[in-house]
């Protein structure tokens, strides 16, 4: 199998959980209103990077996909909820997201904020239902969970958006810039690899690779989204384009300039892929992905 057809495989898994998810979702919950709101945003189509990480680190180590997709879809769950919170008239005031309608657009600001608060909730109740039922794996199946929870939370995506909404209409330096996306982008990619890690049970010297592994693929991410957000257009992205410069945000790009950028996301690149040398042949798909962040067009 071709990393192409891999990636559509690992994809669809998680989007007929997820639609199976909130269908059930339906089913339990009376106010219909705020589970269509939910579910509007989790099924908009975006990539599902983050949840595909988790997958992609379960089969690499020969670990039962069905026993980690329960993580796999709360994290897709808190990165949504994020998402709708981001688009908020508050904070970046989108109009547009994956080339259709934000949230807020389509149910109103009052509701985009509870559907969000509902999906971060809805999150934890998935991955607490999974630890209670998870039998001799308990503890790592919490351990995990805890993975997820300190990555999206005040240390972790919390903060980092903290640092980029006091950060607005200012220079900021290369620390401040690197700390702001270590959390607020790269802390939840790091959690959908680390949690799986911790899950299955791997080795110290394991989880550390995957880690750093993490960690270079979340730089590689923000500073192609930087890069877009010069050289893309708005139907390509599905969103706006050109709103960094507008909102006088400091960037990959503002600060080392496109060519600078562009070397960066190479090195990170390949620093990403280089310390995937430890499982052998068996990390092929991390590494494309890897390929993938720094290449793709949206």
């Amino acid at each position: 199998m071709n990393f192409k057809e891999e990636l559509m495989s690992l994809t669809i898994l998680i989007d007929e959980y997820l639609k199976d998810y909130f269908n059930n979702l339906k089913i339990e919950v009376p106010e219909a209103k705020l589970v269509e709101s939910m579910n509007y945003s989790i099924m908009a189509g975006g990539k599902r990077i983050r949840p595909v990480l988790t997958l992609a680190v379960a089969k690499m180590m020969s670990a039962d996909l069905s026993e980690v997709m329960p993580f796999a879809a709360a994290i897709e769950m808190i990165h949504t909820y994020s998402l709708i919170h981001d688009d908020l008239p508050a904070m970046d005031n989108d109009d547009y997201r994956r080339g259709k309608l934000t949230n807020h657009k389509v149910f109103g600001e009052a509701m985009s904020i509870l559907a969000g608060d509902a999906l971060l909730n809805e999150a934890f109740n998935l991955l607490l239902k999974t630890s209670a039922k998870a039998g001799e794996k308990m503890e790592q199946s919490v351990k995990a969970s805890c993975v997820i929870a300190s990555a999206a939370g005040k240390d972790g995506m919390i903060a980092g958006q903290v640092i980029d909404m006091e950060s607005e209409g200012m220079q900021i330096s290369e620390i401040t810039l690197k700390t702001m996306h270590r959390k607020k982008t790269g802390a939840l990619i790091k959690a959908s690899i680390v949690a799986p890690a911790v899950f299955i049970g791997l080795s110290e010297d394991e989880i550390k690779a995957l880690s750093e592994y993490a960690e270079n693929i979340g730089i590689a991410f923000q500073i192609k989204d930087d890069i877009l957000d010069v050289e893309s257009t708005s139907e390509e992205l599905g969103k706006p384009v050109g709103s960094d410069a507008r909102n006088q945000k400091t960037t990959y790009v503002s600060l080392y300039g496109l060519d600078g950028a562009k070397k960066m996301l190479q090195e990170v690149t390949q620093k990403a892929v280089k310390v995937l040398d430890v499982f052998g042949g068996k990390a092929w798909f991390l590494k494309e992905i890897a390929y993938f962040i720094a290449e793709r067009r949206n």
